[in-house]
């Protein structure tokens, strides 16, 4: 049984394949839109439990992608993850401000990860965590 859905928001193979890999040790499911606009469209399709966001995407940014769920009541608790190489003095906030609830930094770090996922995950539906 899947603890969740994760949509990866992600234009870079190699990285949805390591983070999948990684999720998936986890047991969750985790669907993958290749740039905003198909990011945004599966979000409102499938309603995922989390969305990890890439800031550096074709078609749209992550800031776009991330003010667009924010301002559509279905999707505007959905909790968002930046995971991006953007790592300067300022784009933490930046992705913060554009909507996003959290902020990993690429390269990831497989023995952090998890746990920094798991953490979104807890204040879900805390059902989710009894067994």
């Amino acid at each position: 049984m899947s603890k969740g859905t994760v949509l990866y928001i992600e234009d870079n193979e190699q990285n949805f394949y390591l983070v999948s890999v990684l999720l998936k040790t986890k047991d969750y499911r985790i669907l993958w839109a290749h740039d905003g606009q198909e990011g945004i469209e599966m979000a409102i399709q499938i309603r995922p439990d989390l969305i990890l966001l890439d800031i550096q995407l074709p078609v749209m940014d992550g800031y776009e992608v991330a003010g667009r769920l924010r301002s559509n009541p279905e999707l505007s608790k959905i909790p968002i993850i930046a995971v991006t190489s953007y790592a300067m003095s300022g784009d933490r906030e930046k992705a913060l401000s554009a909507g996003c609830n959290g902020y990993i930094e690429k390269p990831i770090d497989p023995d952090t990860f998890l746990a920094q996922i798991d953490k979104y995950f807890s204040g879900i539906d805390p059902a989710r965590n009894e067994k």
